[in-house]
């Protein structure tokens, strides 16, 4: 039998459904993501922290859940909205479906929900706080809850994602990749080692730098510049990660302490967090960026890319230092989607040329961080 679920924004409007995965009552910041495929990456991306997310595509779950398609240890967003859920999935990699892989995680989803009503009012009124519940379904009661909701802003949720101390990390990328694991590089003496500060970081930016021959070693987005200096990297990556970047001064102090000493490529947040390291200002956006289609273009080159994104706050290109550059653009909005120091070696994009899912126009940039470190 049906089990009914509502999600309630906090300006009163409200969507009501079939409940799916786990049973309960959370609440959080209601954001959509444009993306046709994707969705298990999506849902193990740890940047959803605090988020309850929708799916545009109307028929989600067609594909199962699979262990190869993971981008963290576990689901961390808060709710999973969808209009239509796939009750057989069919594929090969398909180990459970999607269903009961929310069931396992914790998860609350709903579907049954008019997902473009819903984009549609978030593209007018901007992302709105929401509670999504299947045991409380009165409406006066949710809409209070989420006005009491508190949102992302001035949240610090990297430490709510992050691994709890450094680990290596060996796995290349995956058989299906672009890249595969049978051109991974060996890993030998000479090898480049690379320290990732995790902020919230998806799997396929290590098994990127790994497929490149890269030693990486993770550490948590709070170590301090001597903690990461004292693995003695030739390059540090900052990754990207949840929530409101302005928080975060244990993060910017550690990039500001590392400016100089080592070379620096920032994704998402790291660019974010880079940005404020060299003086810059962050602002939030109406509705965030959330989708494989977003296109942006390269300074540089002239070119557009075709980018994955998951961001809701930008860089203010107004605020930044004359030692800061734009490198990219977002040619939807102007946005700021790349930035590169031009006194000391970092550069850092808001996009992730990972992708997982999405398009592969900007594995460039891992490549491009490689040329930045010392030469065997």
């Amino acid at each position: 039998m049906d089990c009914p679920a509502k999600l309630v924004l906090e300006d009163g409007m409200i969507f009501t459904g079939r409940a799916f995965g786990a049973s309960g009552e959370v609440d959080g910041e209601v954001c959509f993501n444009t993306s046709m495929t994707g969705y298990q990456e999506i849902l193990t991306d740890p940047s959803y922290c605090g988020q309850i997310v929708s799916m545009t595509y109307p028929q989600i779950g067609n594909y199962g859940i699979n262990a190869v398609d993971a981008e963290s240890r576990k689901v961390f967003l808060s709710g999973f909205v969808i209009r239509e859920l796939c009750e057989r999935p069919s594929n090969f990699r398909s180990t459970q479906s999607l269903d009961a892989f929310l069931k396992d995680q914790g998860v609350i989803g709903i579907e049954g929900v008019d997902t473009r009503r819903l984009v549609r009012h978030l593209r007018i009124r901007g992302a709105l706080n929401g509670v999504l519940s299947t045991v409380d379904l009165d409406d006066n009661s949710l809409m209070a809850k989420a006005r009491s909701s508190p949102g992302l802003v001035g949240r610090d949720l990297v430490r709510e994602v992050i691994p709890s101390k450094p680990y290596d990390w060996n796995e290349g990328l995956g058989e299906f990749s672009e890249l595969n694991q049978t051109q991974t590089l060996p890993l030998g003496a000479k090898s480049p080692h690379v320290v990732a500060l995790d902020y919230g970081m998806k799997w396929n930016i290590p098994r990127c730098l790994r497929a490149r021959g890269c030693r990486v070693t993770v550490v948590p987005g709070t170590a301090t510049a001597q903690e990461v200096l004292a693995h003695e990297p030739d390059g540090v990556f900052l990754s990207n990660g949840p929530g409101d970047p302005r928080p975060l001064d244990y993060a910017i102090s550690t990039i500001r302490n590392l400016l100089g000493k080592k070379p620096i490529f920032g994704i998402c947040l790291g660019q974010q967090l880079l940005g404020l390291a060299a003086g810059g200002e962050i602002y939030k956006l109406k509705f965030g960026h959330r989708g494989a289609n977003q296109p942006v273009l390269n300074k540089d080159s002239g070119r557009v890319e075709i980018t994955t994104q998951n961001h809701g706050f930008a860089l203010n290109s107004e605020t930044l230092p004359g030692n800061v550059e734009v490198t990219h653009l977002n040619l939807n909005d102007q946005t700021v989607e790349g930035i590169r120091l031009t006194n000391v070696p970092a550069f850092a994009v808001q996009y992730h040329p990972e992708a997982s899912a999405g398009p592969h126009d900007s594995h460039y940039l891992f490549d491009q961080f490689l040329g930045m470190l010392p030469k065997a």
